[in-house]
């Protein structure tokens, strides 16, 4: 069998196509061939395994035992990801031993696994050098320890394994949040490619730390491009943790008593690293209070950008606090309102007190000082200075620096997360951002809203990526509505809506929305959305 028909026969699956042998074991034997740069080995005369070692099997490279030729088909077959999703995801085992034909590492009632892990992805990702450097890491690391984890079930890592395989790919984020949410692990199998795939996408890590297990710690310490894994949070605690147990800890503390937690973080501050401090002072956003700003305050004069910047943004949020009021008195001092004009004035310079409160002084490319200077202030000025209600305020006149003042604003609403300014503020100019301020039922009020009247365009797609997902019927309604309408007109512009729409939509909404029109792009969401609800049957 040639190793397209292997490939193929591994991803329908062998209820589908039998095979008469151990599928995932000549897989695993044919990607050590591949690795070693050799040819497919053509079937054999007699019926035998298409890859079973012959007389030339002692071609293959460092044949020094057979932990280690079982690694490199370990490794390569997981990095290769295709060969073995089918039949993995039925439960069979994950990894096959190039020369025994039985002894499975990925096998998920295992829990130890063989030395050779990492091999695959270091070989693709730092060539043959970094290859036998996490060959010789491998033997040096033993083996990993026993799971404590359970691994979620067969038809989930079936499912999984279709996704990696590009069957609706950007719903991944999605089954990596959810699986996560149930404490359980990915089968083995899968590790190289979600680890591969999180060193370059960061938002899948914090899942993969509870998704990885034991096992892909291991894998982790022995590649450094996955050495980002033992980075995140394993469940130690705030004396013994790394700086991810130690943040997971202190978020955990916060919610529950945000004072504790803020005393907790003041008796080590001192000993703390820049990085630590910088990533510490964002877990109090959780529970601000004016409680905590003494402790902000002072935060202003730490040595490092980044916890000045932090301490600077949430004491914005603090109306009442320090910092607020001298941005109140600086943002004063550049207007003046009379009638219905209002002129102004933005600072001429940028001091070392500014400097102090946050506000940067090199603008970024595009902008001239001033113009960032007074934006930096005014979206830090606590909002209540403007009055009651933005409306009056935004039907003024302003002869000079209007898109200046008005983006301000913007950056005001999202800074200190002030609902009625981002509403405001996204009837002004319905920027996606503004959204995030807002409760999930009223950003799709809004969105439903913009989308009867507006036609389909990029600030359509961007608006609708600003909502919450999980959209429920008046959303929903109103999308396919206008699928419906753009079908009919330009049914090559509809592919991003139909996507977002099948991602975002409510599962349980999979039958009404079938029901809705027979249009083949409102099939093709209400078919996402029955994959994405049997995707979370069988993770619950």
């Amino acid at each position: 069998m040639s190793w397209d028909d292997l490939a193929s026969t591994a991803l329908v699956g062998t209820d589908r196509r039998p095979y008469n042998g151990d599928l995932l074991a000549d897989a695993a034997v044919e990607v050590a061939r591949r690795r070693a740069g050799r040819r497919l080995a053509p079937p054999p005369a007699d019926g035998g395994r298409p890859g079973a070692p012959g007389p030339d099997a002692s071609e293959l490279p460092e044949p020094e035992s057979s932990d280690t030729a079982e690694g490199r088909a370990e490794a390569g077959d997981a990095a290769e990801g295709r060969a073995e999703a089918g039949d993995a995801a039925e439960g069979r085992r994950a990894t096959g031993d190039a020369t025994e034909g039985g002894r499975a590492t990925g096998d998920a009632t295992e829990s130890r696994t063989a030395p050779v892990g990492a091999a695959g992805s270091g070989a693709e990702s730092g060539g043959a050098g970094e290859s036998r450097a996490v060959r010789a890491g491998s033997v040096e690391g033993g083996i990993a320890d026993e799971e404590e984890q359970e691994a979620v079930g067969r038809r989930a890592a079936e499912r999984l394994a279709r996704i990696l395989g590009g069957e609706h790919e950007r719903l991944l984020p999605e089954w990596l949040a959810a699986a996560a949410a149930t404490g359980r692990r990915v089968p083995p199998y899968v590790l190289p490619e979600l680890l591969d795939r999180g060193r370059r996408d960061h938002s899948m890590r914090a899942h993969l730390g509870v998704l990885a297990g034991r096992r892909g710690r291991w894998l982790a310490a022995l590649n450094p491009s996955w050495a980002y894994l033992l980075e995140e949070p394993t469940g130690e605690t705030w004396e013994l943790g790394s700086p991810a147990d130690r943040r997971a800890y202190l978020r955990r503390l916060r919610a529950g008593d945000p004072g504790a937690a803020r005393l907790l973080l003041e008796s080590t501050w001192a000993s703390e690293t820049p990085d630590d401090r910088a990533e510490f002072v964002t877990v109090l956003a959780d529970g601000l209070s004016m409680a905590d700003e003494p402790f902000l305050e002072n935060a202003l004069d730490d040595r490092r950008r980044e916890v000045r910047q932090q301490a600077a943004n949430l004491l914005a949020r603090l109306p009442g606090s320090r910092l607020s009021g001298r941005m109140a008195e600086r943002a004063r001092a550049c207007f003046t309102i009379a009638a219905d004009v209002m002129r102004v004035e933005p600072p001429r310079e940028c001091d070392r007190a500014m400097e102090r409160d946050g506000v940067k002084v090199k603008p970024p490319r595009g902008i001239g000082e001033r113009a960032w200077w007074l934006q930096q202030v005014i979206a830090r000025a606590p909002l209540e200075i403007w009055g009651p209600d933005p409306a009056p305020l935004l039907a003024l006149r302003i002869p000079d620096w209007d898109a200046e003042v008005k983006t301000a604003w913007v950056r005001a609403a999202l800074l200190q997360r002030d609902p009625r300014w981002a509403r405001a503020m996204f009837a002004w100019d319905p920027i996606a951002d503004l959204l995030t301020v807002l409760p999930p039922e009223e950003q799709q009020v809004l969105a439903a809203a913009f989308v009867r009247e507006h036609d389909l365009d990029s600030q359509l797609i961007m608006v609708l990526g600003g909502v919450s997902p999980q959209w429920r019927e008046e959303l929903a309604t109103a999308v396919l509505a206008k699928i419906v309408k753009v079908a009919g007109t330009q049914p090559w512009n509809l592919g991003e809506l139909v996507k977002l729409a099948g991602e975002r939509v409510a599962p349980v909404l999979a039958e009404p929305a079938a029901r809705y029109s027979t249009e083949p792009a409102v099939q093709q969401v209400a078919a996402l959305l029955r994959f994405r609800a049997d995707m979370m049957e069988e993770l619950s």
